[in-house]
């Protein structure tokens, strides 16, 4: 059986309006009157005509492709932040291919050459990093970028992130002002911005008072190792409050300390995390923790990019965004703080 391919002119021909109307009421963010619209989308389906997108790719330049670039999944924060940002896209008349890879420059930089590749418009890389290389190689192609969840040192890079370092002085103030002294820090992966930033304002804080960590174990946002660094820390001199430097690691911390070594969450210990994903406000888990405020970032994010790409803004911009302290039942709430 042969089939043979519907064109736009013989849409055209049956709605009875130009090709060129056609052209725009299948061209994302182009204007067509809606009885043009009508006209042609009933002609389309009678034809049986799907519009060739790569074909308007090649005439236009412009493929209207965005690349999301995914290191992990587990963590909760990154599924829904990565649906508002799929979302975000396509109201904007954008198509979103998701790359996963995982947390090495290496890796990250096999996948980002390979969305090159699709003739991507623009790049989103949501909690990894580039190489310098790679971002300049991004540059040469045309091909803009911005990072999500991350930040680096690359002054022409575009980078939209919570405000990590206020989120660690947070903690730190509302553990202080809780009484506790013993305080401990589990910390996630020493590559990702987001760990030293948390961390570096935590430290700040607590020495402002003059406090200095009681412990420190190492998580690298990996749940089973962030549990075995609980089990070590509370081996010896236990804390009697623990900063996780994400919630993914906490939720491990607070099953370890409660169902293997038998601790009484916050009666022994006061335990506080990062992102505020779902699971965070759970009965189970009640979770004190800095809320990501990840419709604004997602929002910065694509109002960076499309900037970039529409309007041909390159100015790089770096964006920190404050997120609130979430109170809730995994901490000891100093006098006088609301819940």
């Amino acid at each position: 059986m042969n089939l043979i391919k519907v064109t736009s002119q013989q849409v055209a021909e049956r709605a009875g309006v130009s090709q060129s109307a056609v052209s725009r009421v299948f061209t994302p963010g182009a204007s067509a009157s809606k009885k043009t619209v009508k006209k042609v989308r009933e002609a389309a389906e009678e034809l049986g005509y799907r519009p060739n997108v790569l074909a308007r790719a090649m005439v236009s330049g412009k493929s209207r492709i965005i690349g999301l670039v995914v290191g992990y999944l587990e963590n909760q924060f990154y599924p829904e932040a990565l649906e508002k940002l799929s979302n975000a896209l396509q109201k904007r008349g954008y198509h979103v291919l998701i790359f996963l890879a995982e947390q090495n420059a290496e890796n990250i930089d096999v996948v980002v050459e390979e969305i090159l590749d699709y003739q991507v418009d623009g790049i989103i890389a949501a909690s990894v990093s580039m190489s310098s290389n790679l971002s300049e190689r991004c540059r040469a192609a045309g091909v803009r970028m911005v990072l999500f969840n991350r930040s680096q040192d690359d002054p022409n890079m575009s980078t939209v992130t919570s405000d990590n370092y206020a989120g660690g002085r947070k903690v730190a103030e509302l553990l202080l002002a809780a009484g506790h002294r013993k305080i401990a820090h589990i910390a996630g992966w020493e590559g990702a911005s987001t760990q030293r930033d948390r961390e570096a304002g935590f430290i700040a804080a607590l020495a402002e008072a003059g406090v200095t960590l009681h412990a420190r174990g190492q998580g690298d946002f990996i749940m089973e190792k962030a549990a075995e660094a609980t089990r070590v820390m509370f081996a010896a001199d236990p804390p009697d409050a623990v900063f996780v430097a994400n919630d993914h690691m906490a939720l491990a911390v607070m099953d370890t300390m409660r169902f293997e070594l038998g601790l009484n969450v916050p009666g022994d210990v006061s335990v506080v995390g990062f992102d505020d994903v779902p699971a965070a406000s759970w009965p189970a888990y009640n979770l004190t923790t800095v809320r990501q405020p990840a419709n604004r970032m997602v929002a910065e994010t694509v109002d960076i990019l499309m900037n970039q790409i529409e309007d041909n803004q390159s100015q790089p911009r770096r964006i920190a965004i404050d997120g609130p302290l979430i109170l809730r039942g995994s901490s000891r709430i100093p006098e006088g703080w609301n819940t």
